[in-house]
């Protein structure tokens, strides 16, 4: 069975331990890199990651993108929107339609 994974700090990640899912919680963007390169290997079928953590990640996020899993999505944390996770799912839009259909 495929699991669903969520890596972030303490405070923005806890709340999904209620929905059943496997928390990692880091602030360090190293130890977030290796948790990603780990949970990747796994039998994962979406990673969730805090936009703080997702934006230093760029690299090894583009590594899993060509792959059918696991999806990496960037989720809010508690520290505010960066702005990230909405252009990553415009970008993701473009790359499986062809064209920018979500921005104005």
């Amino acid at each position: 069975m495929l699991k669903v994974a969520v890596i972030g700090d303490a405070d923005s990640v806890k709340g999904f331990l209620a929905l059943g899912l496997e928390v990692y919680e880091t602030s360090d963007s190293g130890e977030a890199k290796k948790l990603l390169h780990r949970l990747a290997g796994g039998n994962y079928a979406v990673i969730y990651i805090t936009e703080a953590l997702f934006s230093g990640m760029t690299e090894e996020i583009s590594a899993l993108a060509d792959q059918r899993t696991p999806a990496v999505i960037p989720i809010l944390g508690v520290f505010g929107n960066t702005g990230i996770g909405a252009r990553h799912v415009s970008q993701s839009v473009e790359r499986a339609v062809g064209s920018d259909i979500i921005s104005d």
